[in-house]
């Protein structure tokens, strides 16, 4: 590049006031580290994107952009959740810089591997993926659950990048390819993947958080899953159909038992506790299978409507 390119951190912040203050200081030092070694221009900055934080998160943001311009903010008029607080801010971003890099606000992410981002994207990567090297920061629970729900994703054919979250680099040109986009059920790790532009991983090790609380409990890490498989794949309304089948068949051949039994054998006996569970099962087969037809309805009635997928209440960018 004839010249350092205009790197804009895009943060997206939910109630991060404990720690906000901290990593926006962090992510400075980052940003002075690269310009010293004209990796990055001194017109790169941050761009912290409040999701309706009901602390004083926007607050904090405020003041920080008062005092240094390099950090700016928008807010969310109201709550709309992670992956579209993300896709705000870099969409905000998209006409302000050559590449954006996105990274939680508790900076368990390495910002030491931004540098390394940021020479991948010289070099002419167009997007390239932070990828933890071992997940020992992890409880054994989470580990395992995460480990299980990227085979799932890549049984069901979703094209993502193993042991990647949102901690990525993606170049103007990547943000204009994302922007054409238009779906409401946001799953952007295996959007991102498929729009097909030249790219690199980076490995890095996660760190604890420094402060606050995480704001993925296991219900919602669970809710999130969902979405993210409902989003990209049918293949679970497949395996409905498939059970199914293989039902009828198991059905089929009890029958044809049954039938012998009558026929040919006078010790055939009701068994209620085979008939009860029989009824269980199916039952609970068949409410599985409404409520996940009901789950792909749901996201067709919300994509239908074609609403606004965020409204930015206030904008500091100046």
């Amino acid at each position: 590049m004839p010249s350092p390119p205009v790197i804009a951190i895009v943060v997206p912040c939910f109630n991060e006031e404990a720690v906000l203050p901290f990593s926006i200081l962090k992510l400075l030092a980052i940003l002075a580290r690269m310009a010293q070694q004209s990796l990055a221009s001194p017109d790169s900055y941050i761009l912290c994107c409040d999701d309706g934080s009901q602390d004083a998160t926007w607050k904090i943001i405020s003041d920080l952009h008062l005092r240094d311009r390099r950090v700016k903010g928008i807010s969310l008029a109201h709550n709309r959740g992670h992956q579209y607080a993300l896709l705000a801010g870099l969409m905000t971003a998209k006409d302000h810089c050559d590449a954006a890099i996105s990274i939680d606000a508790d900076l368990q992410d390495d910002t030491d591997a931004i540098i390394e981002m940021v020479r991948r994207f010289i070099s002419g990567k167009e997007i390239v993926f932070g990828v933890r090297d071992d997940r020992t920061s992890d409880s054994w629970f989470k580990r395992t659950t995460a480990h299980a729900f990227y085979s799932l994703q890549r049984k069901m054919g979703i094209e993502t990048i193993y042991d990647h979250a949102d901690f990525r680099l993606m170049s103007q040109r990547a943000l204009e390819l994302l922007s054409e986009y238009g779906e409401s059920n946001l799953f952007l790790r295996g959007i991102v993947p498929q729009l097909g532009l030249e790219s690199d991983t980076v490995s890095y090790a996660r760190k604890q958080r420094a402060a606050g609380e995480s704001k993925y409990p296991l219900v919602r890490m669970l809710s999130f899953s969902i979405d993210g498989i409902t989003s990209f794949s049918a293949r679970p309304m497949r395996w409905v159909f498939f059970t199914g089948l293989i039902l009828l068949a198991i059905d089929l051949l009890v029958g044809i038992y049954v039938g012998f039994s009558i026929l040919y054998s006078d010790k055939l006996e009701a068994g209620w506790a085979s008939i009860l569970l029989s009824i269980w099962f199916l039952g609970s087969l068949i409410l599985m299978s409404i409520g996940l037809i009901g789950e792909y309805i749901g996201k067709i009635f919300i994509e239908v409507k074609q609403r606004p997928r965020y409204a930015i209440r206030d904008i500091l960018f100046d």
